[in-house]
């Protein structure tokens, strides 16, 4: 049997403490001569925007900030950034954030030189077209979105969160400085590195996998093992923060070549109805979709749990597969995991709105993906299971 396959990944990825000072040299090398960051307003009250921005102008560029973005962009706030993309006439943009800020930026790349909305551009639409170059500089160790040809945002009219993807999203450059994340508090320590943890199994036993993304995700499983439960406990903790920001890239490589699964397909649903951050809703849903999935594809999830280290080559892969989703369980309440119910969700709400977001799920992709693809009845069972 001949495989066939696809790798697609941004030409330069950077690591190393401080990089993020030499964004003006990567920007000069893309041939950049106006580009604007796009970021969040936290970033912009905390100097990091204007430290992106004045390593831009230390290397003659002319650099400007939009720190407008949201949390799980909207079709809608995508709007003040394009203005400010014409206000400046930017040539290139720098990604600097978390998750939404990234996915905003490579959105904002596409519109800005394509037009039209972001409704026409949902999977399965594959975007290969032209856009302004982007270089992503990612502040958590999580989405992976500096490596992913993918962006998520939710359609203001609708409130489906749409996944568009194609190879004209790949950011040109990731600048991957674990110094960013240092900061980050335990929640979104927590939150990330377990978005990370679900992109790299999901990826490992997703129908699409390859040889390339099985050791991206296998490389990262072994360092979110090592190093989550560290970051999360003692955030000073370098080599721990480098180790997760690494894991996060790998994980971001693996699923961008292999795509999600059932996970990410129920979690876009929570983000768009309940406005739960997109790692804290794969966290919420990560232990029981495994349980649910694991006797179709025993042989990968016991791989997965051997890497991760809960697991001995000398346990039966269905042992060590159920050490996996005994190990996902513990994660999940050492790092203090909400449920639906402990996050203040109302029941009724939550269980009247079930069967749409079944429907959105599957309507994703994402969940053919799976090991074991689910029908609606048992997707609305699973997050019937997970509200409390």
């Amino acid at each position: 049997m001949h495989v066939s396959f696809e790798i697609n990944t941004p030409p330069v990825l950077r690591f190393s403490a401080g990089s993020v000072d030499s964004i003006g040299e990567l920007l000069t090398s893309i041939g950049a001569a106006r580009p604007l960051v796009v970021t969040d307003s936290f970033l912009v009250s905390t100097g990091v925007a204007d430290r992106v921005a004045d390593a831009a102008r230390a290397a003659g560029l002319d650099a400007a900030v939009f720190g407008e973005t949201i949390p799980d962009p909207t079709t809608d706030s995508l709007e003040a950034g394009l203005a400010a993309i014409r206000a400046h006439s930017a040539d290139s943009i720098v990604a600097l954030g978390g998750g939404s800020p990234i996915d905003t930026a490579k959105a904002l790349s596409v519109l800005a030189v394509r037009g039209g909305h972001m409704r026409e551009l949902k999977a399965p639409y594959r975007f290969v077209g032209e856009a302004l170059p982007v270089i992503a500089v990612p502040t958590t160790a999580g989405t992976g979105s500096e490596v992913t040809q993918f962006t998520i945002i939710t359609d203001s009219e609708t409130n489906e969160k749409m996944l568009c993807a194609g190879p004209g999203y790949l950011p040109r450059a990731a600048v991957i400085d674990f110094e960013l994340t240092v900061s980050m508090p335990p929640r979104l320590t927590a939150d990330t590195g377990i978005d990370a943890l679900t992109h790299a199994i999901e990826a490992y036993v997703s129908k699409k996998a390859n040889p390339v993304s099985d050791t991206y995700a296998l490389a990262a499983i072994t360092r979110i093992g090592r190093f989550l439960r560290t970051a999360f406990h003692d955030g000073a903790d370098r080599t721990a923060r480098e180790e997760m920001m690494i894991a996060a890239t790998l994980a971001g490589m693996a699923f961008s070549n292999a795509s999600v699964a059932l996970v990410h397909g129920m979690s876009r649903p929570l983000g768009a109805h309940f406005h739960i951050a997109h790692g804290m809703a794969n966290a919420m849903l990560f232990p029981e979709i495994t349980a649910f999935s694991v006797e179709h594809a025993v042989e990968r999830y016991a791989t997965c749990a051997r890497t991760l280290g809960v697991a001995e080559a000398s346990d039966t892969d269905a042992v060590a597969a159920d050490a996996l989703v005994t190990e996902l369980r513990a994660l999940a309440a050492e790092l203090e995991v909400p449920t639906p119910a402990t996050r203040g969700i109302d029941r009724a709400a939550w269980d009247e709105l079930v069967p749409l977001m079944a429907q959105q799920a599957l309507a994703s992709g994402s969940p053919a993906n799976n090991p074991r693809v689910p029908t609606a009845e048992q997707v609305e069972q699973l997050y019937a299971a997970i509200y409390a």
